[in-house]
């Protein structure tokens, strides 16, 4: 119980350090919404062409909000998926900075156990990534709400519990990556690298189905991919129903599911949604057990400062 407590005095610690540093924040949170910016700025119109080049191949045609929605729910859908990974990479600064400053060594000889205050780092950056991947999805909610909405209270409960699962890959991604990272410039070297890969490696930023055959296979042997697979299934969903009952034929929604990710294939063999679960979630108690391995080993480690001169002199 008493450790317990101290746990929990760790991740209220590392929250405030966090939201203590507003520039930290900002950053973490001006991420997705240049994402957002970019999207709907540059992509939107591409996108819409690409529906509407579908509907006219089976004699249908949207209205201007179901169209409008659906490009807004796919371009969010990338945007809910890469940072959750990315935003974590960054939120995990605190654990960063306390290796620069020495506070995380005064930690681990401290009377709190080397484990918990591993485990307060990881809880308190899942907290502070779920938090700002909140605030993101309020933003992209107001303006699908402007633009279009389609979404039942089932799939607004559906996309909140893939933000928490997304959330918790990426915490624990970045748990077990920044465990081996002790500088600024090494975490400074990492988002931009993450930032700049991640959503092209996992088919966030461009459909899958814009790629050879050979690249959409190995791409759907990345976990990560899956993550986003089912951020488009159910952000998608309730605009593809909407359609369908506006009169777009079975074949028609098939084809735009296909054509946006919504349906994922791997050699040619469609990946059913529960199957998407499975391997994120297995990925995760992968890196679950990889984390607590770190965490063991670093533990292990740990041992009692060295003396001085001038106490082994005093000891002689």
């Amino acid at each position: 119980m008493e450790e317990l407590y101290k746990l929990g005095a760790l991740v209220k610690r590392n929250v405030k350090c966090y939201f203590k540093d507003k520039f930290l924040f900002f950053v973490s949170l001006i991420t997705p919404m240049i994402l957002l910016v970019l999207f709907v700025t540059f992509l939107r119109s591409t996108y819409i062409s690409s529906f509407e080049n579908i509907f006219s191949n089976f004699g249908f045609t949207a209205q201007k909000y179901q169209t409008e929605g659906l490009a807004g729910a796919w371009l969010l859908s990338s945007i809910m998926a890469v940072c959750s990974v990315t935003v974590a990479i960054c939120s995990n600064a605190v654990m960063i900075q306390d290796k620069v400053d020495g506070a995380f060594n005064d930690l681990k000889v401290s009377p709190v156990k080397g484990v918990t205050v591993s485990i307060g780092y990881f809880i308190s950056n899942f907290i502070v990534t779920l938090l700002v991947m909140l605030c993101v999805l309020a933003i992209g909610f107001i303006y699908l709400a402007v633009v279009g909405w389609s979404f039942s209270f089932g799939d607004i409960m559906a996309i909140l519990g893939d933000i928490i699962l997304c959330v918790l890959f990426g915490s624990l991604l970045a748990g077990v990556i920044e465990s081996f990272i002790s500088t600024q410039g090494g975490l400074s070297a990492l988002s931009t690298l993450v930032s700049s890969m991640y959503g092209f490696i996992c088919g966030a930023y461009m459909p899958l189905s814009q790629f050879s055959e050979t690249i959409r296979n190995i791409v759907c042997f990345l976990p990560g991919t899956y993550s986003v697979g089912i951020m488009r299934k159910h952000f998608m969903g309730g605009y593809i129903k909407s359609l369908g009952e506006a009169g777009l034929p079975q074949a028609g929604q098939k084809a735009l599911m296909d054509a946006f990710d919504g349906n994922l294939y791997l050699f040619d063999t469609q990946i059913p949604l529960w199957a998407m679960y499975a391997i994120v979630l297995g990925t995760c108690a992968v890196l679950l057990v990889a984390y607590i391995s770190i965490v063991i080993i670093e533990n292990k480690r740990k041992t009692k400062p060295s003396l001085t001169k001038n106490d082994e002199n005093n000891r002689k």
